[in-house]
């Protein structure tokens, strides 16, 4: 496995050792140890998740004011543009955000640590989404801002207008939203 680094310091992406010939492949997905080696991070994972989403579905930009949640996201089917927002006001990054490219054929994983509002785009026909989290998830604790927030600019990469829920289309902008120290 191989750590690269991003334009936010705390936010990895994790590469992969792929064996691969004519039968297919093997890859470790995850390895503790070999986690803490690499990142230097101790951290528990007690959850994982798994979501399919069809091309142009728009998911986030999610996060828990408590019980925050890190997570470790992959692609398992198809292709996301994968999006983290650091939102910690005491950070030298607060506001930025970081744009990673997640497909089944690159297998690259994203780390997204607690204090980061989290989302992606689903930009092939559709896609499968795995993530472990280091807390549970806890319903009355997450918040939403925006995804098209003019504060933030993300580029979302996007032909036309996303398919959103109800409740990330009520996101509410960077400025209002409650945030981490």
């Amino acid at each position: 496995m191989k750590v690269i680094e991003t334009t936010l310091p705390d936010v990895l992406i994790l590469e992969p050792t792929v064996f691969g010939d004519e039968r297919g492949f093997f890859m470790e997905s995850f390895n503790q140890q070999r986690f803490k080696e690499l990142t230097g991070l101790e951290r528990d994972f007690v959850q994982d998740n798994h979501s399919k989403s069809a091309h142009g579905v728009l998911r986030g930009l999610h996060y828990q004011i408590k019980q925050p949640q890190g997570k470790l996201v992959r692609v398992t089917a198809g292709e996301v543009l994968d999006v983290a927002v650091d939102i910690r006001r005491s950070s030298e990054t607060f506001g930025q955000w970081v744009g990673v490219r997640l497909s089944a054929d690159n297998k690259r994983q994203l780390w997204v640590p607690e204090g980061f509002a989290h989302g992606f785009v689903v930009l092939s026909e559709s896609a499968e989404f795995l993530y472990k989290t280091t807390d549970y998830y806890a319903p009355e604790h997450e918040r939403s801002i925006r995804w098209d927030d003019p504060e933030l600019g993300i580029d979302w990469q996007l032909e036309g207008a996303p398919l959103v829920s109800a409740k990330d289309a009520d996101g509410i902008p960077l400025a209002e939203a409650e945030l981490f120290d």
